[in-house]
């Protein structure tokens, strides 16, 4: 390393000379600069004598570049034009205070709104922005430095992951919904009940048929069914007592804590899947994305204790 400094034109030496080059004269390079002549004049002659190679033909009124300055003086102004994007890019990371976090809009209602209080409270001076969409987007490609996914990290290599919620699925219903139509004890006493189910457009989501088979049942529907896209729209059907419904627990974690859902059937099935704080491996998060992405964990860390 230390034979490589040696070899290396300083950094000054280099800014010198490229504005030596850009202006083709030593007296205007010398006022940008806030530099005199002279100085200007000795860092390029230092910094062709390091070379061993004339960079500049002096002339009377100016001072033009040889071939072989014109080549380095191309190389110069590529590698401090990307200094200086790397440096402002991370300036800019250090300034920023909004973060946006990619999710769907069950979890954004469902898991980030009873915890947005909370959120302003322990990072008052960050700003979380939430986007919402019915697939999960690329965050690469969005620029979005965080998101919350379901499904195997192994599926998402270009991501770092985080556990934030393992994936239990549990049949709820509204107390009102049992005093009418009577409790559901067991997975075959809810066969006989008026079951709503979610079909995502894009997500693929654990459906009555999966539910059913891990509790040892072939269930098969029959005749009409009520079926829902949206998942809020899905847990309000149930609070209103339209049926029964799939509850994903980190979801309904708030409605079942109140009192407003409750668990039936007396199973929960475990898929092994699980929901995860993801960003990309290729952008470093910035020091506010990096407090919302641990606050988003810690949060999870405490659900999962029963916090």
């Amino acid at each position: 390393m230390s034979q490589f400094r040696r070899l290396l034109p300083s950094a000054n030496s280099l800014v010198v000379f490229e504005a030596a080059g850009r202006h083709e004269n030593f007296t205007r390079a010398a006022e940008e600069l806030g530099m005199s002549q002279a100085a200007v004049s000795y860092a390029v002659r230092a910094l062709e004598e390091q070379l061993g190679v004339a960079l500049f033909q002096r002339m009377h009124r100016s001072a033009r570049l040889t071939e072989a300055g014109e080549r380095f003086h191309a190389d110069v102004v590529a590698g401090l034009s990307r200094i200086e994007r790397a440096a402002e890019d991370i300036r800019a990371k250090s300034r920023e205070v909004n973060v946006t976090l990619a999710a769907s809009t069950a979890f954004a209602s469902m898991w980030m709104l009873p915890r947005l209080a909370r959120l302003r409270e322990d990072l008052p001076d960050i700003d979380l922005r939430i986007q919402t969409s019915v697939r999960d987007l690329d965050l690469e490609e969005e620029t979005i430095p965080l998101g919350v996914r379901g499904g195997d990290p192994k599926e998402w290599p270009r991501y770092h992951a985080a556990l934030l919620a393992p994936e239990v699925v549990s049949a709820v219903a509204s107390p009102a919904f049992i005093e009418q139509n009577g409790p559901a004890e067991s997975p075959e006493d809810l066969t006989r009940h008026r079951l709503i189910w979610l079909e995502e457009p894009v997500r693929q989501a654990c459906n009555w048929p999966e539910w059913f088979a891990s509790a040892g049942i072939d269930y098969a529907p029959k005749g009409r069914r009520l079926a829902i896209n949206d998942y809020v729209l899905v847990i309000q059907a149930v609070l209103a007592g339209e049926g029964i419904a799939l509850g994903w627990n980190h979801l309904i974690e708030a409605q079942a804590r109140s009192g407003q859902l409750v668990q039936v059937g007396r199973h929960a099935l475990v898929t092994g899947q699980a929901f995860y704080v993801v960003w990309p491996r290729a952008r470093e998060l910035n020091a506010s994305a990096a407090r919302v992405r641990d606050w988003l964990l810690a949060e999870g860390e405490a659900a999962r204790q029963g916090g």
